[in-house]
């Protein structure tokens, strides 16, 4: 599977740039529930930060932008 290099643009994840699974096209996905904390840990998962795929940033990566957050579990 391939990888594509994202920055997210507002929300609680504004400035981060990750690496998420592309699409068959290249593309990031159209839309990216991040979650925080993960829940692998002792610690409860927190809420869904919901961000929809922006456009190219010119660097070989893509924008994501934030959308909105739900409670834990609601975007599932």
């Amino acid at each position: 599977m391939s990888e594509v290099t994202v920055r997210f643009v507002g929300g609680p994840a504004d400035g981060l740039v990750r690496q998420v699974p592309a699409e068959p096209d290249g593309t990031p996905p159209r839309r990216w529930i991040m979650r925080h904390p993960d829940g692998t840990g002792p610690v409860q998962p927190g809420p869904d930060h919901l961000y929809e795929r922006g456009q190219p940033d010119g660097l070989g990566g893509w924008s994501m932008r934030f959308v909105r957050t739900d409670a834990f579990g609601v975007s599932e």
